[in-house]
Order: structure tokens, then C-alpha cells, then sequence
């Protein structure tokens, strides 16, 4: 539509940049969906994530129809009482005919909520029962510790090749069992990544094992669900299923001590790096920096998050976060590094060599 002088009035044209920016944000919002991690019972990609949610379905089934029927039977015993404007209610009619209906339709529901809870009891104990029968020959062993707020994780020994740490996103091997040792360093934590496996509590000097197995590649999202402090939401992890031949580059690569970089900035933010109070929490195998209260950062920059999936792994979020965490995430022991600028940029440069 335009005007005499064949001008847009202003008021389309305020409409359509209106709705160009709804079309925007609705991609943007598309994009951000599709690159996030999946995070859903409802899509198991492991043998126990599905028997978890054949468990889920069948209760869902009849909790559903005994919900209904409950309705019904509400309906109908409404409608047979109901009010004619403000006459009284009907009366009940007496007799023993009534008296057995009544008393045979109290058994009958009775009975038929014994056998549902029955039959749920039994779908409950066979569903325990082939979540513990998952086969674990040749299985990954990690050692996962939940901290207020951030996992660290331990990889046992394998194949000749070191054990090594690393934390907030753990690699496996697609078709192979997983078994997984739970602690927990402060408070209780639980484990829990819906499309491979339930929930594990991590209970202070109990150790505890969850197992399971991821039978499609592909990056899922795991979260504590146990409330555990200020910042319980804001400690995530991933779990990367890859193929058996990308796991094994993985791990050879996480193995290896970080090497020394070759950029004078870099070299300078090393420096730095030893030289301060980062080195007293963190560890990067192949310099000075030992400390064990924090993740060991030997290679950041394999990962795709910092601070327990609170920050994305890039400059900008490493630079968020060692100037001010307590503005990221409220409460965390990471403190703030009082570095000059030139400094900081520094030790984010050598940061960005540890692969």
C-alpha cells in the first residue's frame, strides 16, 4: 500500500521492520536451538535411556486412563445429581439393587487400581533389573567428582596410555559401556544425563557407580539434580559420544603435557600465568602450574564451555571470566585475577595455545 505521492506511509513501514525483526530473532533463536546439546528423556540414545523410558510411557499410560476414568466417574455422578434451578437435589433411590451396584463397582475399582499398582511395582523391578545387566567388558573408567559448581573428571589408564584429567565434558566411545565412579567433594551432588542413563547421587565419602553405554554419537547434555548450593543451575557438563577411532585420537591427545608455545605474547602469558595465583589452582601438565583446587587446564581449549557450561569457550568468554567470575557466576571460589590489561591478554593468548 502507498500513498498519492507513491510512498510507503511510515506506519508499514515501521510494521515491516517490525516484522523483519521477529523473522531475525525467530532464526537466531533457530540457530541457538539447533547448536545447543540435547538434554531429554525423551530421546534416549543408550540402552538404559530407553528402558527408563519404556518405564516412563507404560506409567504414563495408565496413570492417564485411571485419570480419565476418575473423571468419568465424576461426570456421571454430576450429572445424575444435578439441580433442577433451586429444586432440591434428587433423592437417592433405596434398594438393594442400587446398594450391590454400588458396593460391586467399589470392589471392581479396588481391584483394578491393586493390579495396576501391582503390575507397575513389576515393570519397575524388571526395568532395575535390565538397567543392571548392561555387559561392561572392556569398559572406560572415569572418576567423576561433583564440586561446588564444576565436574571434575578422571580418566583411568588404558591401553598403554596415561591416565589424565580434565573437567565439565567427558569423551566416549560410541557401542562401548562406560562405567563411571561418583564422588562428591563438598556437598551432594547427582549426576544426571537423560539421554544416556537416570539420576546417581554423589554423596560425600561414598562412592558410588553409575554405568551405561552410548549407542549414537553425538553431544548430550548432563546437569546436577540435586540442588547443591547458589550456583546448582549453572553446573552442566557434556558427554561427547564419538566414533571408537575419534575417541582414541581424543584421548591420545588429552594424554600428552601441553606444549610450549612459540608466540612471544603467549610465552609472556605463560610467564604470567606461573607467576601469579592461577598456578596455586591449576594445573597444566608441562609447566610449573601444579594447584588441584581448580580444572586442569592442560587442554582448555579442547573443550566447548568454561565454567561448568556457564560461559562459551572463546577469548571473550575466558576474559568474562578471569576478570570478574563473580559477575558470571555468583559464589564460585574462582577469584577475580587483578591482572593489567596487556596481561590479561596475554594469558588469554597462552590459554588459546593449550589444545
Amino acid at each position: 500500500m502507498t500513498d498519492d505521492l507513491g510512498v510507503r506511509p511510515a506506519s508499514w513501514r515501521a510494521g515491516t521492520a517490525q516484522r523483519a525483526g521477529v523473522v531475525a530473532f525467530a532464526q537466531l533463536i533457530a540457530l541457538d536451538v539447533a547448536a545447543r546439546p540435547e538434554q531429554s528423556a525423551l530421546h534416549p540414545s543408550g540402552v538404559q535411556a530407553a528402558h527408563i523410558l519404556s518405564l516412563w510411557n507404560l506409567t504414563l499410560v495408565i496413570c492417564a486412563a485411571v485419570f480419565a476414568a476418575v473423571l468419568l466417574a465424576t461426570l456421571v455422578a454430576l450429572l445424575r445429581n444435578r439441580r433442577n434451578g433451586d429444586s432440591p437435589p434428587l433423592a437417592p433411590r433405596p434398594g438393594e439393587r442400587t446398594a450391590a451396584r454400588t458396593r460391586n463397582a467399589v470392589i471392581a475399582a479396588t481391584a483394578a487400581s491393586v493390579v495396576l499398582l501391582v503390575g507397575l511395582v513389576i515393570a519397575d523391578v524388571m526395568t532395575d533389573r535390565a538397567l543392571s545387566k548392561l555387559p561392561v567388558e572392556n569398559a572406560v573408567h572415569i572418576e567423576v567428582t561433583g564440586q561446588q559448581w564444576w565436574w571434575q573428571a578422571v580418566y583411568s589408564p588404558e591401553a598403554g596410555q596415561p591416565g589424565f584429567a580434565t573437567a565439565n565434558e567427558l569423551h566416549v566411545p560410541v557401542g562401548r559401556p562406560v562405567i563411571v565412579d561418583l564422588k562428591a567433594g563438598d556437598v551432594i551432588h547427582t549426576f544426571w544425563v537423560p539421554n544416556l542413563h537416570g539420576k546417581k547421587d554423589m554423596l560425600p565419602g561414598i562412592q558410588t557407580t553409575i554405568e551405561f553405554r552410548a549407542d549414537k554419537p553425538g553431544i548430550y547434555r548432563g546437569q546436577c539434580a540435586e540442588f547443591c548450593g547458589a550456583e546448582h543451575a549453572l553446573m552442566a557438563m557434556l558427554v561427547v559420544a564419538q566414533s571408537p577411532e575419534q575417541y582414541t585420537a581424543w584421548r591420545g591427545q588429552q594424554a600428552t603435557s601441553a606444549s610450549r608455545p612459540s608466540d612471544a605474547i603467549a610465552q609472556r602469558g605463560r610467564q604470567i600465568f606461573e607467576q601469579s595465583s592461577c598456578a596455586g589452582c591449576h594445573t597444566v601438565r608441562g609447566s610449573s602450574a601444579q594447584g588441584t583446587l581448580g580444572p586442569d587446564l592442560t587442554h582448555l581449549m579442547g573443550r566447548q564451555t568454561i565454567a561448568a557450561g556457564a560461559l562459551a569457550n572463546t577469548p571473550a568468554g575466558l576474559h568474562q571470566w578471569i576478570r570478574d567470575p563473580q559477575a558470571v557466576k555468583p559464589g564460585t571460589t574462582m577469584p577475580a585475577v587483578p591482572l593489567a590489561a596487556d596481561d590479561l591478554r596475554a594469558v588469554i593468548a597462552w590459554l588459546g595455545t593449550l589444545q
